[in-house]
């Protein structure tokens, strides 16, 4: 199985009343609060996290986009794996994604997406997310009940433009292009991995299916309350009659490894409690709007990601064990938000994990919240060295990863600098 480092970056100085005196920390959320000095060692820090966790043996390295919020400061993943791809050698470079609805005209995403695959050697795993609604209607102005069909037409253009030997016209409802010719191509032919970032929508899992792409589950409360989505999906495989390879899934969950079971709930307890009870205060105004889920997704029942965030942060605490609000440490661990724990118990709950959601894509988040870079390492260092051994195994000897990238066998590498040098000589 494939193991992922999964990275929000966060803004970690939100104020101890965030809740109390802000309504939201998307959209909406007041200017004053950012120190633009303080954003700058952020991403210093989390660009060398990541790379420490290409570092350490993670397969592969995962960004994201959102706008306008303190959840996630990642406004163009693209920059972020630019990066990667000359610091970083082995790992596959996860850009989860390019929010395809977003971008006039939607060639610049299949140009920019094969620039990083031709940059990075043929490393690139290309996201193609819908978009939250806070992204996609209120902080970028899309028509809720168009989002979809003008995604599914940039999808569409970006493949033909990834594959058509010949310039070509597209006349489309949203996008009208005289001439399509991309440059660079993908190295990937006929195109990198495609995966769906989503938080479960009936659409979205068909969707996967008829294009044969992962579905990757992007959870913010962990593998209790993902289990339902999942046997969902599956269910909707087995009846479009795809097999149950475990690689056409990915799901995300936060970890905290400690060299001992109390070190981690010590160690974890700050951070998560400012994730959820900061980073996921969302107002609920903007979590459904109007002609955002379609009728089929609101038949099932499914709830996305965005609208569990927006109820459960106006919702009262939790009870224990209940699956309410957790912003309590306790409640935290109890709901599963978090796998916490000795490195040998996390590895048995991510076996019990992986295999009870039949999922052979897992992202981790070892760093969430405000938690600082030397314990990101620490909980990196402990996951790649004493639990990853536990688990990759798992499933190999059955299936075969279809949707993992190829990359060159012989690829360029960065010359080293004069600083480079000078280390090496001194």
């Amino acid at each position: 199985m494939k193991n992922l480092w999964f990275h929000l970056m966060p803004y970690k100085d939100l104020p101890d009343d965030f809740r109390d005196r802000h309504p939201s920390v998307w959209v909406d959320i007041d200017a004053g609060l950012l120190d633009a000095k303080r954003v700058h060692e952020h991403y210093n820090d989390y660009l060398d996290e990541l790379e420490y966790a290409a570092e350490v043996g993670f397969d592969g390295v995962c960004c994201n986009e959102h706008h306008q919020n303190g959840y996630g400061l990642m406004p163009s993943p693209n920059l972020i794996a630019a990066t990667l791809t000359r610091r970083t050698a082995a790992p596959a470079i996860c850009v989860m994604g390019n929010s395809l609805a977003l971008y006039n005209p939607p060639t610049r995403v299949a140009e920019e997406f094969a620039m990083l695959d031709c940059m990075s050697g043929g490393r690139l795993i290309a996201g193609f997310p819908v978009g939250t609604p806070m992204d996609t209607i209120f902080a970028y102005g899309q028509n809720p009940s168009k989002l979809r069909d003008r995604y599914y037409e940039a999808h569409d253009l970006v493949m033909k433009a990834w594959q058509e030997p010949e310039t070509f016209s597209f006349n489309g409802r949203y996008n009208q292009l005289r001439y399509v010719n991309v440059w660079p191509r993908p190295v990937q032919e006929p195109h990198p991995p495609v995966w769906i970032p989503g938080g479960g929508s009936v659409e979205t899992w068909r969707w996967c299916a008829e294009k044969d792409y992962v579905y990757s589950y992007l959870s913010y409360f962990g593998y209790k309350a993902g289990a339902a989505t999942m046997q969902g999906f599956w269910d909707e495989m087995d009846r479009l009659g795809k097999d149950r390879n475990p690689y056409r899934a990915g799901f995300l969950q936060f970890v905290a490894v400690g060299e001992t079971e109390q070190e981690a709930l010590e160690l974890y307890k700050a951070p998560a409690e400012y994730f959820y009870g900061r980073c996921l205060h969302v107002n609920p105004k903007w979590a459904s709007p109007a002609g955002y889920q379609s009728e089929a997704t609101i038949r099932a029942k499914v709830q996305s990601q965005v609208a569990l965030a927006a109820a459960r942060s106006t919702a009262p605490p939790a009870n224990r064990g209940g699956m309410g609000a957790a912003r309590d440490w306790q409640d935290i661990l109890d709901l599963g938000y978090v796998i916490a724990g000795d490195p040998d118990q996390v590895a048995e709950r991510i076996r019990e994990v992986c295999v009870s959601l039949n999922v052979g894509h897992l992202m981790l988040l070892c760093q969430f919240g405000n938690m600082s870079t030397e314990l990101a390492k620490h909980n990196t260092r402990l996951y790649a060295e004493k639990v990853l051994p536990q688990i990759r195994d798992l499933f190999d000897d059955e299936w075969q990863d279809e949707w993992w990238p190829n990359p060159l066998p012989e690829r360029a590498t960065p010359r080293p600098s004069g600083a480079d040098l000078a280390a090496k000589a001194a």
